[in-house]
């Protein structure tokens, strides 16, 4: 095992010294959502038309404009008046994210499944992410969701080297040693490649930083506990974490004994956070 992962370590390495490696690209969708998040002259008819061309998109931020926890009373099922109810900033936010899962699929079955999995894991953390962010910051929910929903990019360049090299990917092992190694640095590299706001782009590797030292509660100090809380209670290393050693949770105003408790009067819109996304 130890001989793939150095082979494989060394190849993704060298890929990213030399600017080899094949970085995901935006769905067009998404960047075009972006491109008009960054015109102080757009209008929500210029963001219509461009979600509009993508029905699925569409019909999930109609979705999410129904949720729960945007609170509203009447239910809507037309675009644009998702559009108003969501604003501009929210809406360009939560589709580049939902945008983006059209990225974690493969044309193997291992991989596919193993994309699948860690979308499904992204979701559930944004899912918490935005109702701390909610409850416990001044932070934007949208921003909170998004970093939730690409804390984990740096993973897919490393199954695509996967799924064109057998070895590594019939031995799930190493594969997990991989990806716990570089996905991180990856995943920090994709992000500053896409231009994310910066208090994003490094959300992959500080995530995991659990005595990272800041001055207050970030969209890291998000994706740390919503990450631990979706692993409570399993067999997962993280599951068996020392909260009382992750600082997030004093940034975030969390007693580290009282974490299941606060996070249970939560559960309900947590869970419906997850629910919008998917």
């Amino acid at each position: 095992m130890n001989d793939i992962f150095d082979q494989v370590k060394h190849d993704i390495i060298s890929a990213i010294k030399n600017d080899e490696l094949v970085l995901p690209t935006l769905p067009e969708v998404a960047i075009k959502v972006r491109d008009i998040a960054m015109d102080p002259d757009a209008t929500l008819d210029q963001l219509m038309s461009v979600i509009g061309t993508d029905p699925s998109l569409s019909a999930r931020i109609i979705k999410v404009a129904n949720s729960p926890l945007i609170r509203a009373s009447q239910k809507i099922d037309d675009l644009k008046t998702a559009l108003m109810r969501l604003g501009m900033a929210y809406t360009c936010n939560i589709a580049t994210g939902l945008a983006m899962e059209q990225m974690f699929q493969a044309t193997s079955d291992l991989i596919d499944k193993r994309l699948r999995e860690t979308w499904n894991r992204a979701a559930e953390v944004a899912g918490i992410c935005h109702v701390l962010c909610r409850y416990r910051t001044k932070l934007l929910p949208d921003q909170a969701t998004l970093a939730g929903l690409v804390h984990q990019i740096g993973v897919l360049p490393i199954l695509t080297y996967a799924e064109d090299h057998g070895k590594l990917l019939n031995n799930s092992l190493t594969l997990d040693s991989v990806i716990e190694k570089l996905a991180p640095a990856i995943g920090n590299r994709i992000l500053q490649t896409w231009d994310f706001p910066p208090e994003i782009q490094k959300v992959p590797s500080q995530h995991l930083d659990f005595s990272r030292e800041v001055e207050q509660a970030d969209y890291a100090d998000l994706v740390t506990v919503s990450l631990l809380q979706s692993y409570m209670g399993t067999q997962h290393p993280f599951g068996k974490i020392n909260y009382h050693k992750v600082k997030a949770f004093i940034r975030l105003g969390l007693d580290p004994d009282m974490q299941e408790t606060e996070m249970e009067d939560l559960s309900e819109e947590m869970e419906a956070a997850k629910e919008m996304l998917l």
